[in-house]
């Protein structure tokens, strides 16, 4: 009985339908799109966590988060198509696995998007932090890390901590904290980020990596990589090693599914969908390996050492090596490039929640749409908040990680769902079929399953387990009786169709991914 309440793919279906999304894209606007939303926070901040865990190493990280996530993409390119609207992967699994399934899915994406906001928002301060340091306007250092960033690093409680030459003491990261609300606001008032503004921020983001690799690749020396694998390949559940670093790397790739759900608006999707996913992802993978083989090999990368602890390790690098006006550059590059990324990721779990609540899973009021900005104003603001105060109290590791562990999880049952229809519904049309299903299918549930295990138990899976059981108790003891399928609620379904709150966010361009 616990996987046999779906929601209907047709009645799904029905709404999407009602849309008129004209197919104008082609394989290089999907490659450009996948480019965007790929590039982001993961290179700017977590060369510096990949290099701690890995050391040299990292580059071989970069490849193995680069493989699983487009096995993945294929994937979820397939159910994308058949299914293209709002909610992600919790509408997908209602849709195949059942809602209980579903809702763990729509559980497990809070850590996906908003915890991975708050990730991107600590990132951010890390280089504003610099900035205003560099400047001599550097806040006070209580005020530029949360408490747990201390006690994460060396494992000694509140002690003082050497990052980039000056001593820091953990408190509340007040600029995270207000990135985060400010960027809610921006949410909740309905403000427009236009394809323009996109375009224009990928290119400053791509145009900042380029000059790190152009100034920092003449510095390379072979000594530097040496040894290669100082905390070797790693082992499942250990953190550490290649793949404990591919492990956090995957953060850095995460956003491609941007190309997936632009399936409905594609010329021939069956064409150019596989060509803007693995394009795009081979283009990141080269510019992620160039920018972490000219770090290393600038600088040196052994865990411990000064690049592993850097807060804006690329800007640090530059400094380092006798540029530091480029430095800034890169810094405030990142600085003007990298908000837009909270706010995707903020809107995305917004939309989510709001889906889940129109469906009975969430309270009702979460669905309530502001009267003057037509937008989702209550679980905005809850989503802003827990946001803002995860990123004063977190690092940036383990936030990423966390939402790494939530991102996997979701990856996995879109791959099994996909599977299981190609079973139960052979016949179904589907506008782009993933090749060889039955050999991608379970090499990306592979390794999905191999980066997750290999986050490390604590402080990461010890987390997740603890959310997923307050997920099911949730579930058991609230959404369960309240959802729209439970006996007796029938009738909610007639007439929901999919009333998203307009807002000017929806398709207006690239979003920028983590």
């Amino acid at each position: 009985m616990l996987f046999q309440r779906r929601k209907p793919l047709d009645l799904i279906l029905e709404t999407a339908g009602k849309r008129a999304l004209t197919r104008q894209l082609g394989a290089f606007d999907l490659t450009m799109l996948g480019i965007g939303a790929v590039i982001g926070t993961g290179i700017f901040v977590l060369t510096a966590v990949a290099a701690n865990k890995a050391g040299p190493g990292m580059m071989y990280s970069f490849i193995i988060a680069g493989i699983v996530c487009a096995l993945t993409a294929l994937i979820y390119s397939e159910i994308a198509a058949m299914v293209p609207v709002s909610g992600s992967a919790y509408t997908y699994s209602y849709a195949v696995l059942g809602e209980l399934i579903a809702w763990m899915v729509g559980w497990a994406l809070i850590l996906e998007y908003a915890v991975a906001a708050g990730a991107v928002s600590v990132g951010w301060s890390g280089y504003a932090n610099g900035f205003l340091a560099q400047h001599g306007l550097g806040l006070p250092d209580f005020l530029t890390a949360g408490p747990f960033w201390i006690e994460h690093v060396k494992g000694q409680g509140d002690v003082v901590h050497l990052v980039d030459g000056i001593d820091h003491k953990g408190g509340f990261n007040l600029i995270a904290f207000l990135l985060a609300l400010a960027v809610t606001g921006l949410l909740v008032a309905g403000t427009s980020k236009s394809a323009k503004v996109t375009a224009v921020l990928v290119l400053i983001k791509i145009a900042a990596l380029m000059a790190f690799i152009a100034l920092a690749f003449p510095k390379v020396q072979g000594a530097n990589f040496e040894p290669m694998l100082p905390n070797g390949w790693g082992t499942p559940l250990s953190g550490v090693g290649v793949l404990g670093a591919a492990a956090s790397i995957f953060f850095a790739y995460v956003g491609f599914d941007a190309v997936s759900t632009a399936a409905e608006e594609t010329k021939n999707p069956n064409r150019n969908i596989p060509i803007g996913l693995i394009g795009s992802l081979a283009i990141c993978t080269i510019i992620y390996l160039l920018v972490a083989y000219t770090a290393v090999g600038s600088m040196g990368a052994q865990p411990g050492g000064p690049l592993s602890e850097s807060k804006e390790p690329l800007a640090f690098v530059l400094r380092q090596i006798g540029h530091p006006l480029v430095g800034d550059a890169v810094g405030f590059a990142a600085i003007l490039a990298l908000p837009s990324v909270v706010l995707m990721m903020m809107f995305g779990q917004t939309r989510i929640l709001f889906t889940m609540s129109r469906d009975g899973l969430l309270p009702d009021k979460l669905s309530e749409v502001h009267p003057k900005f037509h937008t989702p104003h209550v679980i905005t603001w809850i989503t802003g908040v827990f946001v803002a105060f995860f990123a004063a109290l977190f690092p940036v590791d383990i936030l990423a990680d966390i939402s790494n562990a939530g991102t996997l999880f979701a990856f996995a049952a879109v791959a099994i769902g996909v599977l299981v229809l190609r079973k139960t519904e052979p016949n179904r049309p589907r506008p782009f079929r993933t090749p060889l299903v039955w050999i991608v299918g379970p090499l990306a549930l592979a390794g999905c399953g191999l980066l997750f295990f290999s986050l490390g138990w604590n402080p990461t899976i010890k987390f997740f387990v603890f959310w997923a059981i307050v997920g099911l108790l949730v579930y058991f003891l609230y959404a369960r009786r309240r959802s729209h399928l439970a006996p007796g609620n029938e009738h909610k379904l007639h007439g929901l169709g999919d009333r998203l709150p307009p807002d000017p966010l929806v398709h207006e361009g690239p979003s920028t991914g983590p």
